[in-house]
Parts: structure tokens; C-alpha cells; sequence
């Protein structure tokens, strides 16, 4: 998948911008504050239907206005032309569009960009909460197993049902509720048992990259499926039962998982440097990449937002080269061209300077 033609109206301080972007790498500068920013996040809107800067919808529509739009024209790997469009309005509504036809299922259109984002932020894959790993498994589970969405809604379905037994105080070995007690259990198997053959086929890639980024550690990547080892979920939950009585949800399940990152036998965080915790998610995206560009024979895009905070030249060059080298779309977003000076030994790039929400190509 490539962005061919951008086009973004009434978003944050981008009134209406357009743009052609490379099928390769496109750089977008300008001072903090112009919306360099923002045009990344427009994008990613495309890919997940949501910011990566606020939880708030109708804080990216401009003031006075309804709604905001991103729509973009692009190129499949088989050479076909797809017209794809993102619209969400204050009243918390959205509308895709594929090929002018309108849906609002957001699978339809995030289905088809396969996005990915790194930002001074990133770090927080490693030092943040287990959901932003769940979430990192899935996305690329979401791009790569047709059924895996399926199964992870039936799972959350079932782990809602059961959480409100528990805040009734039901009696969950009771006969009415043994059906959904073993049902959950299946499912709770069956989605752990397919994140953990992701992760398997993940840690190889992983640990290739990772000697790359940092050469001088060992790091190992393992999965912790979010209940006791060596025992079966439906076991975990009959032993839990009582605690989770009394908590008012479920404690045991694969909506508890991890994707565990030690350094040198000690857990990630502890070892690391911020700037080589970043090299660590630079990583860990680079193996999601080629996997996905493996298991499915499609490329994907990469946003790169302020690629010069805590990440020396050498590093910014390796993981820019790391992406490119795998045909992916790179959008990399940098306040000052020092930043970038190795760019101009790739031929096939584009520069955008971002002043005032206005966008011109240089």
C-alpha cells in the first residue's frame, strides 16, 4: 500500500492541505507549532480511525467547525487504485469510504492501511502498561490473521458477561452459568494460543534486529499468556474463583497478557537508557514489519514524528535505511535539516515544508 495523494480539511490548524507524497521517503519540516504533527496524525487516522495525541475526537476539529476529513488516493502492490476517505464529526460520528462506498465499520478502511508510528513516546511499548503490548501484538495479528479480530471480539463479549456475574455475586459453578464459564475458557485458549505463535515467529526476526539497534546486549522477548504457567485457563479460573468474587472481575485470561522484554537477564526498563529503550521499539517495529511484509506480501507505511529527539544520526540513518530497504512508505517529520543530512543520498524522496498549516513541496 502507497499514499499517492493526501488531502486533510479542518484538522487541528490544517485547514485544507494537499499533498503528493513519494512512494518511498517524504519529509515533512518546519518549526514547532506549524503542523508537522498534525499532518502525521491526520494520517494515522486513516490507519486506526483515531489520534495518538488525544483521546478527545473534537479536539482535532477546527474551531467553529463540525467535522474533519482525511481522504487519500493510493496504490495496491498488484498496481489497482484505491480511493479511501476518514470523516468524523463532533457528534462522536464517523463515516469510511472505500472506493465511494460508505461504511461505518472502521475494519473496512484500517484493514486496508497498514500503519505504524513511532514517536518520542514510543518508549512507553516498553515502560508503559501491558495493553500497549497486547495492542502491539494485535495489530499485527489484526493485519496478518483474517480470524483474529473474530475471535478477540467473541473473547471480550464473553470476559463482559462473566465480569458482570462477578459484580452480581452469581455463582459461577453453578449449572446455568457452566456454559459460559467453559466457552470463555475456549476462547481465552484459543486467542492466547494465537498470540503466542505470533510472538514465536516474531522472536526470531526480533533478535536479529535487536543485535543490530544494540549490538552490545542480549535481549530476549517472551510472552506471558496472562495466567499461571503449565496450567489450563479453565484451571486458573476454578482456583481464582473466590479472589475474583471478591475484586468484582476477572483476573486470569489472555485480556491480562504480556509481552515480556529482559536485557541482559534484568527486565528492559531497568538496564536501558531512554535513548536505547527507543532503539529497543525501533526494533521490535522493524521484526512486526518484516513479518507482516512476509506473512502477507503487502508493504506497509511508517510515520517517523520528530525522529531527532533522543535518537543520535547514526540511529535515525539505520532505522530510516532498515525501512526503506523493505519497500515501506516512510513519513519522517524533523524541525531542523541537520537532522537529516543523510537523506540526500536516497534518490527517490520528497521534501514539505509545513508553515502556518500550509504545505508546500520543496
Amino acid at each position: 500500500m502507497k499514499l499517492d495523494r493526501v488531502q486533510i480539511t479542518q484538522f487541528r490548524n490544517l485547514t485544507s492541505v494537499s499533498l503528493s507524497p513519494s512512494p518511498a521517503l517524504t519529509i515533512i519540516k518546519g518549526v514547532n507549532g506549524s503542523g508537522k504533527s498534525s499532518l502525521i496524525e491526520a494520517l494515522y487516522y486513516l490507519g486506526f480511525g483515531r489520534s495518538f495525541r488525544t483521546n478527545k475526537h473534537s479536539s482535532v476539529i477546527q474551531n467553529e467547525k463540525n467535522s474533519f476529513s482525511v481522504f487519500a488516493s493510493c496504490k495496491t502492490e498488484e498496481g489497482d487504485e484505491l480511493k479511501l476517505g476518514f470523516q468524523r464529526s463532533r457528534n462522536e460520528t464517523f463515516t469510511c469510504s472505500i472506493n465511494g462506498e460508505h461504511s461505518n465499520k472502521l475494519s473496512d478502511l484500517v484493514s486496508l492501511v497498514p500503519l505504524q508510528l513511532f514517536t518520542p513516546q514510543s518508549t512507553d511499548l516498553i515502560i508503559g502498561s501491558p495493553s500497549e503490548r497486547r495492542r502491539f501484538c494485535d495489530w499485527g495479528l489484526f493485519h496478518v490473521e483474517h480470524q483474529f479480530q473474530s475471535l478477540a471480539n467473541q473473547y471480550g463479549k464473553f470476559l463482559k458477561h462473566r465480569n458482570a456475574l462477578l459484580k452480581q455475586q452469581a455463582n459461577l459453578s453453578a449449572p446455568q452459568n457452566q456454559y459460559w464459564e467453559s466457552q470463555f475458557s475456549e476462547l481465552g485458549e484459543s486467542l492466547s494460543a494465537t498470540r503466542q505463535g505470533y510472538v514465536d515467529t516474531l522472536t526470531p526476526i526480533f533478535k536479529q534486529y535487536s543485535q543490530e539497534f544494540l549490538p552490545n546486549f542480549d535481549v530476549e522477548l517472551s510472552y506471558y499468556k496472562g495466567w499461571e504457567k503449565d496450567v489450563g485457563l479453565s484451571e486458573s479460573l476454578v482456583k481464582k474463583r473466590e479472589y475474583d468474587g471478591k475484586i468484582g472481575h476477572t483476573s486470569s485470561g489472555p485480556h491480562k497478557a504480556d509481552l515480556r522484554l529482559k536485557v541482559n537477564g534484568v527486565n528492559a526498563q531497568e538496564l536501558l537508557s531512554r535513548g536505547q529503550l527507543r532503539m529497543a521499539v525501533a526494533a521490535l517495529q522493524m521484526s512486526q514489519t518484516k513479518l507482516f511484509n512476509k506473512a502477507t506480501q503487502r508493504k506497509s507505511i511508517f510515520l517517523l514524528d520528530d525522529v531527532g529527539a533522543e535518537l543520535d544520526a547514526d540511529k535515525r540513518e539505520q532505522f530510516i535505511d532498515g525501512l526503506l530497504k523493505m519497500d515501506t512508505q516512510v513519513f519522517v517529520t524533523a524541525i531542523e535539516s541537520t537532522q537529516l543530512a543523510f537523506i540526500q543520498k536516497y534518490n527517490e524522496k520528497k521534501m514539505f515544508h509545513v508553515e502556518h498549516g500550509s504545505v508546500k513541496e520543496e
